[in-house]
């Protein structure tokens, strides 16, 4: 498997030349001769470009859906294999039209991407939505590609490494918004508006809402299933605690000790609550880890049990999801489930989850260290951003959401303003 540091290094050290000697290729293109205009109309396929992380998946999805409902457009998707099962979360795109690169060598890698590009040209895509957020890659593919109508993030004079000038329909980064109101700007971009009105708030905290994703009876039957296998007779309520977070950014972690207090400190004062340490396969280490700290019958470890297609199902029968800033905090943006999320490296203006959400952060002064300008990475070795956050804050933000009810907003809830922390 090609690990998140190997391509940072080929985004660097080959993607800067690279982007470079096309931008030089594109200019001297433009200056030898008049060029046909590109059309203005209503794309056909409109294809996203969506590679790293899953949670983004879901943060781009207002995006796909406004596109949906302001054109005919078929839209198509190309993603890392890996993050197959997110796409499923949403269920925004069929499978036919996502395309899937393989990362698990270097052989594979460049064999999908060959392959990328022809199934471009077959599926007569005509204009590209590059939603990564300044990636010397992506940008690459876009051109190699041939669509003309390319729409992606540029630096300009603002935050963002330099990528070249690679796109037809350029949009400026704008580290006030919210990742999805970000996405939906390059949705903009790509279609203006013919009245010249505005298609979504611009009110830069007002973050756009995912829809709620329905729940089949045969879904809901075959989670009550697994769960009665591994947990038993259900109880009134469950608490879902994800204390993973992948290794892109392994800062984001709460320590596993806090989530041994806070589990300690939910199941002693409710005794109607069953608390789930969810999780992959590889995430099983830390979720058995905590079940042993926790030395309680109620505290249950399930992960690898659930697949992420099953995860909207699972929300829909639970109380509260408790989760590091990952995936499952975003993917529970699909239901009403009200969700707890731990941030600390990454910013939470612009990443926070969309759904029925409150943030808890330490707000130290170094954080957030991860941003556009550097590609969203650091060099912090001891993630005080997130050890700083007490076990006492979540205890307390958990309690006023188990009291008040599943239909409550954690948000109103919660006076996360105090002692640093972000409603």
């Amino acid at each position: 498997m090609i690990g998140h540091d190997t391509f940072r290094r080929l985004d660097r050290w080959l993607g800067v030349p690279v982007c470079a000697a096309l931008t030089l290729l594109r200019r001297a293109y433009r200056c030898a001769g008049p060029r046909a205009p590109i059309a203005e109309t209503a794309p056909r396929r409109v294809l996203f470009v969506q590679l790293a992380e899953s949670g983004s998946m879901v943060l781009a999805d207002p995006a796909l859906r406004a596109l949906g409902a302001r054109t005919d457009a078929e839209t198509c998707c190309v993603t890392f294999a890996r993050n197959l099962g997110s796409l499923a979360i949403t269920g925004t795109l069929r499978g036919e039209n996502v395309f899937l690169i393989r990362t698990g060598s270097a052989s594979e890698l460049v064999g999908d991407a060959w392959r990328f590009l022809v199934w471009v040209r077959r599926r007569e895509i005509d204009a590209i939505v590059d939603a990564e957020l300044f990636s010397r890659i992506t940008a690459v593919l876009c051109v190699l590609t041939g669509v003309r109508r390319r729409v992606g993030f540029h630096r300009f004079d603002g935050p963002g490494p330099y990528r070249g000038d690679l796109y037809s329909h350029p949009v400026a980064f704008d580290p006030g918004r919210h990742m999805a109101q970000n996405y939906l700007r390059l949705v903009d971009a790509l279609l203006p508006p013919a009245d010249g009105a505005a298609p979504f708030p611009r009110n830069a905290m007002d973050a756009p809402r995912i829809e709620s994703r329905s729940v089949t009876p045969g879904e809901l039957h075959v989670v009550r299933a697994k769960l009665a296998a591994r947990v038993g007779r259900l109880p009134a309520r469950l608490l879902l605690v994800n204390a993973n977070a992948s290794e892109l950014l392994p800062q984001r972690r709460w320590p596993a000790a806090n989530f041994a207090g806070l589990i300690r400190d939910v199941l002693a004062e409710f005794d109607d609550v069953r608390v789930l340490l969810i999780g992959a396969d590889e995430d099983a280490a830390t979720t058995a880890l905590i079940s042993a700290d926790v030395g309680d019958a109620r505290c249950v470890d399930v992960a690898g049990l659930f697949t992420l297609a099953e995860l909207p199902a699972l929300f829909s029968l639970s109380a509260l999801l408790v989760s590091n800033d990952s995936g499952p905090a975003h993917f529970a943006a699909v239901s009403v489930l009200p969700v707890i999320a731990l941030f600390g490296p990454e910013t939470p203006s612009l990443f926070r989850p969309l759904g029925n959400a409150a943030v808890i952060s330490a707000g130290l002064p170094c954080s957030p260290c991860v941003n556009a300008g550097n590609q969203r990475r650091t060099r912090c070795k001891d993630n005080q951003c997130m050890k700083r956050i007490t076990v006492a804050q979540v205890s307390g933000a958990a309690r006023a959401v188990l009291l008040a009810g599943v239909a409550s907003r954690p948000a109103e809830l919660i006076d996360a303003r105090c002692a640093g922390a972000e409603a």
